[in-house]
C-alpha cells in the first residue's frame, strides 16, 4: 500500500491582492494547503479571495488567513515555525507607483526592508523552503527596452528603488546562505481584480460607467507611456513554475510586445463601441516627477527554462477587463434595484 504524498504548504504575503488572490486559486487547484497574511485593520479585505475561502470547520479546508505585517519580523518568525511551508511568496508591497512618490518612507519600509524580514525570519527559524520574490520591471526605469535578466537597473521612483533593495538582499540569501531564492520580475500584468487607481483599471472601469451614462469624463496623466502589459492568471502560473525548477535563478515574465496607454484607451473604449477622445481629458496631477518612458520584456529564459509563455495580449486584455467591469455595474444596479423593490 503506498503512502500518499504529503500535502504542500505555501506561505503568501499580499494574499489579497490581484496576484495573492490568483495564486491561491492555483494552488489550491494543485492541491496545497494555502497559508495567507493579511494585515489587521477595521476592515476585512478580502473581496478577491472570498469566494475560495471556507469556514474553518469545513472538511475541504485548506485555506488559513493570518493577521501580520511585513514591519513585524518577530511574528514573522512565530508564523514561519507555526505553518512550517514548503514554498513562500513575497507579494506584499505598497504598490502603487505615483504613490511611492507620496510615501517615500513607508514604501521603503514595506516594499524594501520588508523582504529581508522576511527572508531573515526564513533564516532565523531554519525554515527549509523556497522562496519566490516579486520584483518588478520598474527595477529598469529608465534603462532602454527591451529589458531582460541581465540588463541594468534605473529606477525612477521610490517604489522601483525599494524593489531593486528586494532583488539584490534575494540574491544574497540565495549566493550567502544557500537559500532556494528566485526573483520574479515581473512586467505589468492586470486583469479584473487590478486595483482600482492603477491606469488599465481606471480606464476600463470608466468605460462601463460611461457606457452605463454614470460618468461623462475620465481624467489622466501620460498617455504616451509604452508598457508591456500581460494577464495576471497566466503570470502566478510563472510565479509557481520558477519554485518547481531544479535550480534557483531569476526570471522575466512579459509578452515581448509594446502598447502606449493611448493604445490601451482606444482597445479599452472601441469594445464598448465608444469614441475614447470624446471622454478622456489631460490632467497633470497624474504624472509622476521622473517618468518611465517604455518597458518592454524579453520571457526568453522563461520560455526556454520554464515552458512559460503569454497567451493572453494587451488588445485581448483590454476586452476581458471592459467585459468583466460591463458585467459587475449590470450586477451592481440589479442589486442596488432589488434592494430598492424589497
Amino acid at each position: 500500500m503506498t503512502t500518499p504524498a504529503p500535502i504542500k504548504r505555501a506561505l503568501i504575503t499580499g494574499i489579497t491582492g490581484q496576484d495573492g488572490s490568483y495564486l491561491a486559486e492555483l494552488l489550491l487547484s494543485k492541491g496545497y494547503e494555502v497559508h495567507g497574511l493579511i494585515r489587521r485593520s477595521s476592515s476585512f479585505n478580502t473581496a478577491r479571495i472570498d469566494h475560495i475561502y471556507q469556514p474553518a470547520q469545513a472538511d475541504d479546508h485548506r485555506l488559513f488567513l493570518h493577521f501580520a505585517d511585513l514591519s513585524d519580523g518577530s511574528r514573522l518568525v512565530t508564523l514561519l515555525n507555526e505553518i512550517q511551508p514548503h514554498e513562500v511568496y513575497n507579494l506584499a508591497a505598497q504598490s502603487h507607483v505615483r504613490v511611492s512618490f507620496d510615501e517615500p518612507e513607508y514604501t521603503g519600509d514595506v516594499t524594501g526592508l520588508g523582504t529581508i524580514r522576511l527572508l531573515e525570519a526564513i533564516r532565523a527559524a531554519h525554515i527549509d523552503c523556497r522562496f519566490y520574490q516579486a520584483s518588478s520591471s520598474e527595477m529598469f526605469g529608465a534603462t532602454p527596452p527591451p529589458q531582460n535578466e541581465e540588463t541594468p537597473f534605473y529606477p525612477r521612483s521610490p517604489y522601483g528603488v525599494a524593489k531593486v533593495y528586494s532583488y539584490w538582499i534575494t540574491r544574497n540569501y540565495r549566493e550567502a546562505y544557500g537559500l532556494f531564492a528566485v526573483n520574479g520580475i515581473l512586467f505589468n500584468h492586470e486583469s479584473p481584480r487590478r486595483g482600482g487607481t492603477f491606469v488599465t483599471r481606471k480606464i476600463t472601469r470608466a468605460v462601463a460607467r460611461i457606457k452605463a451614462g454614470l460618468q461623462s469624463e475620465l481624467y489622466l496623466g501620460n498617455l504616451d507611456a509604452v508598457r508591456d502589459w500581460g494577464y495576471a492568471p497566466e503570470y502566478v502560473e510563472g510565479m509557481w513554475r520558477m519554485l518547481q525548477h531544479d535550480e534557483p535563478t531569476d526570471y522575466v515574465l512579459a509578452t515581448n510586445t509594446a502598447y502606449t496607454v493611448r493604445d490601451f484607451l482606444q482597445f479599452s473604449f472601441e469594445h464598448a463601441g465608444l469614441d475614447w477622445e470624446k471622454y478622456v481629458r489631460f490632467d497633470d496631477r497624474y504624472l509622476r516627477p521622473t517618468e518611465v518612458d517604455a518597458l518592454v520584456g524579453d520571457f526568453g529564459r522563461a520560455q526556454s527554462l520554464l515552458g512559460w509563455e503569454p497567451k493572453v495580449l494587451t488588445p485581448r486584455l483590454a476586452q476581458i477587463m471592459v467585459d468583466a467591469d460591463v458585467a459587475a455595474l449590470d450586477v451592481e444596479g440589479r442589486h442596488y434595484v432589488d434592494q430598492v423593490q424589497s
